[in-house]
């Protein structure tokens, strides 16, 4: 058989004719590409810093996806077929994971077909909590835990330090150790497979089918995409475990957090003993949702009560603090902002904030110093929230405005009052919502007094032991610590 080449061909490219069948093969360059590892963002070369998030080496190079073929040819889909809202049958149950905290975080229990995202620090509790469900619930239905980051005897070792190895239902647990999706798939593509399936974590997990590395984008977002179709398919719920960049954002491309369906992060300081789980995704329930822990030599504890907990060590008689009624979802929840205003020798002062905006100090101070006359700014200014806790909300305003006053003029807030309310920048201050459940919150725990925004809808409906007062200006919060 003689072989024969062209030279015809386009530069690059060789054309050769095995015998007289005339079959051409074409022998094309693989394309490469640079991706950012932190905002996914493609580039035709790599450079040291990201034109997109700005971030500094972090673009490497990746093999390019082949090019999906133009139109969709001559064959036709099949039909697609349309059902009403109200659906053909009852809507299956949720499943429990045997946590309260964690239940109300994910809006009342795990759906079947969903997946679930939990993202947080290294160390911060993330397959602590996880293990502690898993046990939980196979009791009940049967759970896979998949890691790529311990073996299995590190999986155990952890279980018995968390107590989780005694009882009838420690062996229900399915563990593995993983990262090939393909033989994860292989696997858990069953018609009797378990119910819940928890993968720690997705930047351990790759494609044998692409040549990057585990943790890439191109790795995360198609082994999330895999196991996300799988779940759905054969309706299970799926938790994945996701770490997060020094900035506090989940690794990898932004996209994994569009294609799951909830987004649970953990918050909290390794130093400190609380742990807050925030859903700030949820297709299923209510966003900002919170559950509230406490770690422990025995694992996370559900913290029932946390109003009480975060104010159980505060001082009594000390100026600088007052108590704030927030709002954390669908839960109010009592918090201790304390202020510290120093006079200081620096040409610049200081300003130190934890748990709260810094930019939302700066308006609350230039607000009372312009509107109320009381000189804060000369002053070096700390700020903090009792407890760990990060507060988003603006109601905090008139906390923070009566903490500033109250360091200010060397006296203590008074110790059975609350504040809530946003500040305006004329002074006004104005109406936010749940007022109800905020008061009901602070007559729970003993308190007497509410400050609250002047003209509040439902103020009126509110009775019982607890005095509510109405703050239409600043100024008047002012007279509070004149007296």
């Amino acid at each position: 058989m003689l072989i024969s080449s062209s030279t015809d061909a386009p530069t690059g490219q060789l054309k050769w004719r095995f015998g007289h069948n005339k079959k051409v093969t074409k022998l094309a360059k693989a394309k490469t590409r640079y991706v950012c590892q932190d905002c996914g963002a493609e580039t035709t070369k790599w450079s040291g810093r990201c034109d997109a998030c700005g971030a500094w080496n972090t673009i490497s190079e990746e093999s390019a996806p082949e090019s999906a073929p133009k139109g969709l040819g001559a064959a036709k889909g099949r039909k697609v077929e349309f059902v009403g809202l109200e659906g053909g049958g009852k809507t299956p149950p949720r499943t429990r994971t045997g946590i309260n905290e964690l239940d109300r975080a994910l809006g009342g229990g795990l759906v079947d077909g969903s997946a679930v995202l939990v993202a947080g620090d290294p160390g911060i509790g993330k397959s602590t909590i996880l293990l502690q469900a898993a046990a939980k619930m196979a009791a009940a239905v049967e759970v896979a835990y998949i890691s790529g980051e311990e073996s299995i005897g590190q999986i155990r070792l952890r279980g018995e330090r968390l107590g989780l190895t005694d009882g009838k239902d420690k062996n229900k647990i399915s563990l593995a150790a993983a990262t090939n999706v393909r033989d994860i798939v292989t696997t858990l593509d069953a018609p009797k497979g378990p119910k819940v399936v928890i993968i720690d974590s997705i930047q351990t997990m790759y494609i044998d089918q692409l040549e990057s590395a585990p943790g890439t984008v191109s790795q995360v977002r198609t082994s999330a995409h895999e196991l996300i179709r799988l779940a759905k398919r054969r309706g299970f719920a799926l938790i994945l475990v996701g770490h997060v960049t020094k900035e506090g954002q989940i690794a990898g491309p932004r996209v994994l957090e569009h294609m799951v369906d909830t987004v649970l992060y953990f918050e909290g300081e390794k130093s400190h003993q609380f742990r807050i789980l925030r859903a700030v995704k949820n297709r299923f329930g209510a966003t900002d949702e919170i559950g509230v822990f406490e770690m422990s030599d025995e694992g996370l504890i559900e913290v029932a009560n946390p109003s009480a907990l975060f104010l159980s060590e505060r001082d009594e008689g000390v100026s600088g603090s007052a108590i704030f009624a927030g709002m954390e979802g669908t839960r109010p929840m009592l918090l201790e902002i304390q202020a510290l205003v120093s006079p200081t020798q620096l040409s610049q002062p200081r300003r130190a904030v934890v748990g709260w905006d810094s930019g939302r100090l700066a308006q609350v101070m230039a607000v009372t110093e312009t509107r109320c006359g009381l000189a804060i700014g000369a002053n070096d200014v700390y700020l903090n929230v009792a407890g760990g806790l990060k507060i988003i909300e603006p109601a905090a305003d008139m906390a923070v405005a009566a903490a500033l006053m109250s360091s200010l003029a060397g006296k203590a807030a008074p110790l059975d009052a609350v504040f809530f309310g946003e500040i305006g920048l004329s002074g006004e201050v104005r109406s936010v919502s749940h007022i109800e459940a905020r008061i009901k919150e602070a007559a729970k725990l003993g308190f007497k007094k509410a400050f609250v925004p002047s003209g509040s809808k439902g103020v009126k409906k509110i009775t019982g032991d607890i005095n509510v007062k109405e703050v239409k200006h600043l100024s008047d919060l002012v007279q509070l610590f004149d007296e």
